[in-house]
């Protein structure tokens, strides 16, 4: 059955179609295209016609154009049209007409340089040109390192290596830098929050060290969709970017079909499991021979539809590589293996985090399947434009969780369709980023009196705080570095934490082998003694944590259980940066312990049991804004009903905030206190999910009239009656007068913040 058959099967069953809020048909677009740029080099074009392309969409060209005229620009277009002839176009052109210049390529992820080195590769042998390509980062043989440095015309990289392997030892790289005439970045809508804030400081001492070394290069970015790609650019860059977001590509026909698992109880609001319901869409699909590619918001998640749908394909000797998972904490050589059997056909479907969201090549898939709401409108169009390439149908499933985002999504098409994607947002002057990469760059170069770093303020100030500290030493003119540390190796750009654990299958004492890896946040949760580890669907259990070690032993078992722990947050006051009648905004220190974990049946969902978790607790700083009660109004309310009412509250800010800020939900993080211990009183609290903060929790508290009558409107508007996970969370949670009190108390909370302005 092919995917347009079975689409119409699907309208015909009526109980199917009684769970979908929305089914929408995206039209197909044909291409639009634009003549050669004058000039190109004459051996470009017959490789690019032997490669199948006989002319440029209008958005290639326009880049070509910028990069000659020595424009920076960002290109933001849909998935699958081509922004990889962007900027491969006029750097082979540069490199052509001049053998000594050269360029450097960053690319969010490793599996994404290798992917885009192919790609490039194939396109100078049809050339026939004598362009040498190379990928540096952790896997490239220390034999090869020198030839990379001295012989590179294109070097490819991420930005964990740009920052920690190659601008700290720039005199190893005095030829690249010298001669670099072009900085390419891709997938720029991946640096948002710490990462790019990171990112943003790496590029300052980049151009530091290319403008001591006498090359100024021209910057080309490129995006999938998202509200400011021209502001993200900018700050990224810290430089005037120009905008070319037209597209030129054709686009296959797509069908968006958003599902809403059915009620199993109406008067909690409580629907059937969002795994169930994935698995039976995803099931249909893949015994339908449609490729087929799941995205799960969590390992877990994608662990357990892995297992799952392995179970379908598995074949009379119990071979089920049709169905494979792929996440991070896989080794490189896994997930190469599993992208070359999707773009073979071998792999029929994948399961998925958003690993697989960026550009990776994998094939033409012709189903998406998404396992609840991936958080951001950008990313689930990016996660939807993995399946359907530039003809024929495609289809998206979006299967709602009983999240309260998920409800108002699923129940709110037209809010989806109608809004633009989300802004990206980021900090590098956070003073926690900002002073880390500072030091780097001390590091790297001596800083001049009256130096600057970037578009970066206070550069005198971070001198002599550094002199203090005994890091850097003031002779003459200039600041020398005199610590002996080595500073960019303490430094991750991608987290608060520096190191990963590593997982060691220990199954065959004689021959342990190293499976994957893990971030030190999400250890506690997932990889604590007695923890069911999952890996493409095999469950192993964990015999041995050492923390210190960071390292975690596993053995294979058979279990017909997972386990999922709890994450207690408590909350402390640093500083108060701005306040107001009942409001303030400041820093404060968030304080997370894991003690319990449960275990739950792979096939009804249900607890079996419990488990404790003894690991230490860990610290991170951060800014947050909060809202008190008026002085009066708690007293209205009984204990119970208070605690329900501000829980409901709660719930509503998870929902409304991440729509208001435009930001994903993962980068907020929302606590309510009936007696909060820095105010003393019921206290509903948003802080930034990362160290340091990036600037969301300002950004509610200068929004927070309008987060919060979106809140009242939400629950006003919802027609149940005690509540649901579609406003305040289900009436078992916040009791039967949990809804009507998060109500009233919103009304008193807005009667309060708007009789202060106008005092």
């Amino acid at each position: 059955m092919n995917l347009n058959q079975l689409l119409e099967r699907l309208k015909g069953d009526s109980a199917f179609m009684d769970q979908v809020t929305c089914w929408q048909v995206v039209p197909p677009v044909e291409a639009k295209y634009a003549p050669w740029p004058e000039g190109l080099d004459p051996r470009i074009i017959p490789a690019l016609e032997k490669h199948g392309i006989s002319r440029l969409y209008t958005h290639q060209a326009a880049s070509c154009r910028a990069a000659r005229d020595g424009r920076d620009f960002v290109v933001v277009t849909p998935t699958a049209s081509g922004k990889t002839l962007c900027y491969n176009l006029p750097v082979l052109d540069a490199i052509l007409k001049d053998p000594d210049a050269r360029a450097l390529y960053l690319f969010p992820t490793k599996a994404l340089s290798s992917d885009q080195v192919s790609e490039l590769y194939e396109l100078i042998t049809q050339i026939g040109a004598d362009i040498k390509t190379f990928t540096y980062d952790g896997d490239t043989p220390g034999s090869a390192r020198k030839a990379v440095r001295q012989a590179g015309h294109v070097v490819v990289t991420n930005p964990d290596m740009l920052h920690s392997g190659i601008l700290p030892h720039h005199t190893k790289w005095v030829k690249l830098f010298e001669n670099l005439k072009y900085v390419v970045i891709d997938e720029i809508h991946t640096y948002r929050g710490i990462f790019g804030s990171n990112l943003s400081n790496v590029l300052r001492r980049l151009c530091r060290l290319c403008a001591f070394y006498g090359s100024h290069p021209t910057f080309i970015l490129c995006s999938a969709t998202i509200e400011n790609p021209k502001e993200l650019a900018e700050t990224l860059t810290g430089r005037e970017v120009d905008l070319i977001d037209e597209n030129g590509a054709p686009r296959g026909e797509k069908h968006v079909i958003f599902y809403n698992p059915p009620v199993v109880n109406q008067q909690l609001g409580i629907r059937k499991s969002v795994l169930g319901e994935t698995r039976r869409i995803s099931s249909m699909l893949v015994q339908s021979g449609i490729s087929t590619i799941v995205f799960g918001r969590s390992r877990l998640q994608v662990e357990v539809l892995t297992r799952q749908l392995k179970e379908l394909v598995k074949d009379s000797v119990g071979n089920s590589g049709l169905v494979r998972g792929y996440r991070s904490g896989y080794l490189p050589s896994e997930r190469r293996e599993i992208e070359r059997g999707l773009r073979s056909g071998q792999v029929r479907a994948v399961v998925s985090t958003n690993a697989l969201e960026l550009g990776i090549d994998i094939g033409s898939l012709e189903a998406c399947v998404l396992c609840g709401y991936p958080g951001t409108i950008a990313s689930t169009w990016q996660q939807s434009g993995r399946a359907g390439r530039r003809h024929g149908v495609s289809a998206t499933f979006f299967v709602a969780s009983s999240a309260p985002i998920d409800q108002f999504i699923v129940t709110h098409p037209e809010y989806f369709f109608s809004k633009n994607a989300e802004n990206a947002l980021l900090n590098p002057d956070n003073l926690y980023i900002l002073l880390n990469h500072f030091k780097c760059a001390a590091y790297e170069l001596p800083f001049k009196d009256g130096e600057g770093f970037g578009n970066a303020l206070g550069t005198g100030e971070m001198l002599e705080y550094l002199s203090e500290m005994n890091i850097v030493r003031h002779v003459g003119d200039t600041w020398h570095w005199s610590a002996e540390d080595f500073p960019a190796s303490e430094i991750s750009l991608r987290t608060a934490m520096t190191e990963n654990f590593v997982i060691m299958d220990i199954t065959n004492p004689g021959h342990p082998r190293l499976v994957g890896e893990m971030d030190r946040f999400t250890v506690p949760m997932l990889l604590h003694e007695n923890a069911i580890y999952l890996h493409e669907g095999q469950t192993y259990q964990v015999t041995e944590l050492d923390f210190d070690g960071c390292k975690a032993y596993i053995k294979r078992v058979d279990s017909d259980y997972y386990t999922d722990a709890d994450l207690n947050v408590s909350l402390s006051l640093l500083d108060v940066e701005k306040e107001e009648p009942n409001a303030a905004y400041g820093e404060v220190k968030v304080t997370a312990i894991v003690k319990v974990f449960k275990k739950m049946r792979f096939d009804t969902g249900e607890n079996v049991g419990y488990g404790p978790v003894r690991l230490p607790e860990t610290d991170m700083h951060t800014t947050a804004m909060w809202i008190t009660l008026p002085d009066g109004i708690a007293e209205k309310y009984d204990k119970d009903t208070l605690q329900g009412g501000m829980l409901g509250i709660a719930n509503l800010l998870r929902i409304a905030a991440p729509l208001d800020l435009m930001c994903a939900g993962q980068d907020l993080a929302v606590h309510y206190q009936v007696k909060c211990p820095f105010t003393d009183k019921p206290t509903l609290i948003l802080y930034d999910n990362c160290p340091g903060g990036i600037g969301l929790a300002e950004k509610a508290f200068r929004l927070k009239d309008m987060i919060l009558e979106q809140c009242l409107e939400n629950v006003s508007a919802c027609p149940c009656e005690c509540g649901c996970p579609s406003c305040t969370g289900p009436s078992s949670l916040v009791g039967p007068n949990g809804k009507r009190a998060a109500g009233q108390l919103l009304k008193d909370l807005l009667s309060a913040l708007k009789g202060a302005e106008g005092a």
